[in-house]
């Protein structure tokens, strides 16, 4: 009882996401709100649960809150530069610039959704942020889809897909430092361990959707016939919403210089050499003003310090609030220990340590339920399966060791890939936002990506299944210690009792 009491918190912040991005819910029960909303309510209800159940005062509350947010300061500062990233990189001819080119290699409606997925893969590897990535590949694909005439919803999909593929494999990623470091393991070893299964998954997701995109038709659109289509009252609802991507539609019309697309280059090729990332998208956005000043796309300093602004505003006015209550939310309910009921169940279903590694995946993707965010889960959950692994098996120092590999890689797999398939999550939340903000001519719904996230399914089904069944012992360098390299403490000692019986 006292368990379900502590996860009515999680119940009601579900509930109240899921009716209120079903429209026949919503409709029925006349109930709508922004996760802003919702994710405040949970937080206020979170809080006085944990005062009843474990009495504890308000200031408790309000520092374990506080604590969270601490966590979470460089993910807002990379979140206000990678909203300013994008405003710029519209506004400049980068976008622009990317979209000439693509449309020069013959980019359609059927390679469209597939090319995002690609680039978005990589650029996240070497940025490390699937925010930043999102934030800035959103505007660019998704009117180079509306261009071609490609499926925006598959391809909003392919982009946010492959914009985690880095946030959980990429060297400088903070949810892999973050992940290998809670399960004392090297980042690099964790890379190679889990590369050739991540990589698996990046082609087969690349494979399904070129397939489901080639319905569409082949033929390649003209970008100024298709921008002239666009009808009026769009453009002018699209001026008011997003100057910006009025620029880039023009730019695209009228052409700018190819070297505009160096500054996404700089940004790629810094975050591959290996500065932070606040560095590399600072240096993508001063070279995008430089560049755009020799270009003509920049008329002066204080038009690309407007540019700024409105990136910081846009990204202040809503997702920023969206984060904070979210985070404070996580902390309260770390706080109130509300997974340690969930520890001894899994100990006490589990009959061997294949089967108590596939609940720790399942422990981790219901903490990212749970807490609506990468990094709370990862802070709270991770201690969680370590602890129980590390006290329900014993093997030797390097079988330990692999089961520590595995147990990071769920630890940011289920953060990072499981985030998409979570109608309240935090990241849908940021990524329906940032693509109604750069494409309002389509009502983007976060089942749109939930559906359509191929790579995102097929990463979190995979892991579970090749973990529970043995067969990830046929991938390599992916294969996880079991029996008899390993042995499960609990079937130790029942075969004990059963000798003392006999």
């Amino acid at each position: 009882m006292i368990a379900t009491i502590k996860f009515s918190p999680i119940f009601l912040f579900g509930g109240m996401m899921i009716v209120s991005n079903i429209p026949i819910l919503s409709n029925y029960l006349n109930f709508s709100l922004d996760i802003s909303i919702i994710a405040f309510i949970a937080t206020l209800y979170a809080a006085i649960i944990a005062i009843i159940v474990e009495k504890l005062k308000v200031n408790d509350i309000i520092e374990a809150a506080l604590d969270n947010i601490k966590d979470i300061n460089i993910v807002l500062l990379i979140l206000l530069l990678a909203y300013a990233m994008a405003e710029v990189f519209m506004s400049t001819g980068v976008g622009a610039s990317i979209i000439s080119i693509a449309l020069k290699f013959g980019v359609s409606s059927r390679t469209v959704a597939p090319l995002a997925l690609l680039v978005t893969a990589a650029l996240s590897i070497a940025t490390g942020t699937s925010w930043g990535t999102f934030a800035a590949c959103a505007p660019i694909f998704l009117w180079l889809s509306h261009i071609v005439g490609g499926n925006i919803p598959i391809t909003v999909a392919a982009i946010a897909g492959g914009s985690c593929f880095g946030d959980n494999i990429g060297l400088i990623s903070d949810t892999t430092v973050v992940s290998c470091g809670v399960h004392n393991v090297e980042v690099v070893h964790r890379v190679r361990n889990q590369g050739v299964w991540s990589l698996i998954c990046l082609g087969l997701a690349f494979v399904i959707t070129l397939v489901v995109s080639s319905r569409l038709p082949s033929a390649a659109v003209d970008a100024s016939v298709a921008i002239d289509a666009i009808p009026a009252d769009a453009l002018d609802a699209l001026r008011a919403e997003r100057p910006a991507a009025i620029d880039l539609l023009e730019q695209v019309k009228t052409g700018v210089p190819l070297y505009m697309i160096i500054p996404l280059f700089i940004v790629l090729g810094l975050a591959i050499y290996g500065l932070p990332t606040l560095i590399c998208l600072i240096l993508g956005i001063a070279s995008s003003c430089i560049l755009g000043m020799i270009a003509g796309t920049v008329p002066s300093l204080m038009y690309f310090f407007d540019l700024l602004l409105e990136g910081f505003v846009s990204a202040g006015s809503w997702i920023i609030v969206v984060a904070l209550w979210v985070s404070s939310f996580g902390g309260i309910m770390l706080k109130m220990d509300a997974f340690k009921p969930l520890a001894k169940f899994v100990v006490r279903i589990s009959r061997n340590v294949r089967q108590l590694m596939f609940w720790n995946g399942v422990l981790s993707l219901l903490g990212t339920a749970a807490y609506a965010d990468d990094m709370p889960q990862i802070l709270t959950v991770g201690p969680i399966i370590k602890n129980i692994t590390e006290e329900n098996v014993e093997g030797s120092e390097e079988a330990m060791y692999n089961l520590a590999l595995r147990n990071a890689t769920f630890s940011d797999a289920m953060s990072v890939y499981g985030s998409q398939l979570i109608p309240w999550h935090v990241y849908l939340a940021f990524y329906v936002g940032i693509a109604s903000s750069v494409f309002p001519l389509h009502d983007f719904a976060v089942f749109d990506i939930i559906k359509y996230n191929y790579l995102s399914w097929l990463a979190v089904i995979s892991i579970l299944i090749l973990t529970l069944t043995g067969l990830d012992r046929f991938i390599p360098l992916f294969r996880m210690a079991s029996e008899p390299e390993v042995r499960f403490k609990k079937e130790l000692e029942e075969k004990n009792e059963e000798t003392i019986l006999a």
